[in-house]
């Protein structure tokens, strides 16, 4: 509710600047594509901390400190604002190693999920799936 409460403030300040303060359909859309707000509702805030998970750190695990450093943006911040939504969407998972990016995540931003590494002794990485 606090993210679509959020956007539904944007979009009516956007209405009263830019039309007669009336929200329509292709005002709303107009809104949000000037707001770079995509189709399922992430911002550039969003898409910066899910690229920056998945391109420079190949989609975690990596600490919440280390995302903090690289997107200069407060820990709180993250797990605060940016994080539950992205948990909500199913793009992050938050793991004992650090944050991991899911394959969704990967595909919302039109890059390929990587493949699991085998496991350093030749074994599969899963029990029970030996060849």
């Amino acid at each position: 509710p606090r993210v679509a409460n959020r956007l539904l403030r944007r979009v009516r300040d956007y209405a009263l600047v830019r039309g007669d303060g009336d929200i329509t359909g292709a005002l709303a859309d107009e809104a949000l594509s000037t707001l770079e707000i995509d189709a399922l509702g992430l911002d550039p805030s969003d898409r910066r901390y899910l690229d920056a998970l998945c391109r420079l750190f190949g989609g975690g695990p990596v600490g919440v400190d280390t995302l903090s450093a690289t997107l200069n943006e407060e820990r709180d911040t993250l797990e605060d604002v940016l994080e539950p939504f992205l948990l909500h969407c199913g793009f992050l998972q938050r793991t004992a190693r650090g944050r991991v990016a899911t394959p969704a995540a990967f595909a919302h931003l039109g890059l390929p999920a990587p493949t699991p590494a085998p496991a350093p002794n030749g074994d599969s990485p899963l029990p029970g799936l030996e060849d």
